[in-house]
């Protein structure tokens, strides 16, 4: 799995939990909606804001700042003051390890 790294195995995050990692120098917020893993940037395109501090219900997640939406499927905003999408990166489970990719 090159230009993935380990970020969490899969008994540590519970479904409708989020935590965030460092990959590469950069906060990544990993979500687990029904079993399934998603990873976006760790900060809103306002203010850049923690999202891990925000609240996820079902694939959306709320910023904590000024209550922008996002989908973390997808990372695309669904509402709030803010004009960008949030960078989302692909992940992968083997095993009963979640794999996070690099962006090199």
């Amino acid at each position: 799995m090159l230009d993935f790294v380990p970020v969490i195995t899969t008994s540590e995050l519970s479904p409708g939990a989020m935590k965030w990692f460092v990959v590469d120098r950069e906060r990544v917020l990993l979500a687990n909606v029904e079993g399934v893993f998603y990873a976006i940037r760790d900060a809103c395109g306002h203010r850049l804001a923690p999202l891990s501090k925000g609240t996820l219900e079902g694939y959306v997640i709320e910023c904590p700042l000024h209550f922008a939406t996002f989908d973390v499927r997808t990372g695309k905003l669904l509402s709030g003051p803010v004009a960008d999408d949030v960078p989302t990166y692909a992940v992968r489970v083997r095993d009963d390890t979640v794999y996070v990719q690099r962006r090199l």
